[in-house]
């Protein structure tokens, strides 16, 4: 469970956009920022969180976020493990701590099902340094585009949200 920091990268979201087929999770660092393609809800649900909107009804990562607390489980991190032909794996690490003792317990995810989850948790994102190198870095494209958003539009994301109901 515990993490070899040596051999990990921590990132987190830094932004959230639209793109053609759902939304483009920009995730990175100072040093760093590169894209996972995601399907419009997955996108929306990284982006409600992010954005603190308030829900009438659980969706799906808050009814898994409510599961794991009602079972005294904590989210511990998420780690980016691997890519293959462009599709991105990721690992949710979890912990369970009772009366017996503590478990760990390590989920295979869908790398937006983990962001989701892990900024639900304020829990940490990590990648595998080896794959963090070989990504392309987009962050002076993303700057570009944002700040080509924020010519035309406000400071926020893209509104998939009305403000009503933040």
């Amino acid at each position: 469970m515990e993490l070899n920091k040596n051999n990990y990268v921590s990132i987190d979201v830094m932004k959230v956009l639209p793109s053609p087929t759902g939304c483009a999770i920009c995730l990175g660092n100072a040093d760093k920022v590169f894209v996972i393609y995601v399907g419009p809800n997955e996108g929306a649900a990284i982006l409600m969180t992010m954005e603190g909107v308030k829900k009438n009804r659980p969706l799906t990562h808050d009814l898994i976020t409510n599961i794991f607390k009602g079972f005294g489980i904590s989210v511990e991190y998420t780690v980016i493990n691997d890519i293959k032909d462009n599709t991105y794996f990721a690992r949710l690490m979890l912990k369970e701590q009772n009366s017996l003792g503590k478990n760990i317990i390590e989920i295979d995810a869908r790398p937006s099902d983990c962001i989701a989850i892990a900024k639900q948790n304020n829990a940490p994102i990590y990648i595998k340094k080896e794959i963090f190198e070989k990504v392309d870095n987009v962050a002076s494209i993303i700057n570009k585009e944002v700040s080509e958003q924020t010519d035309d539009e406000d400071d926020s994301d893209f509104d998939l949200f009305d403000n009503d109901e933040k």
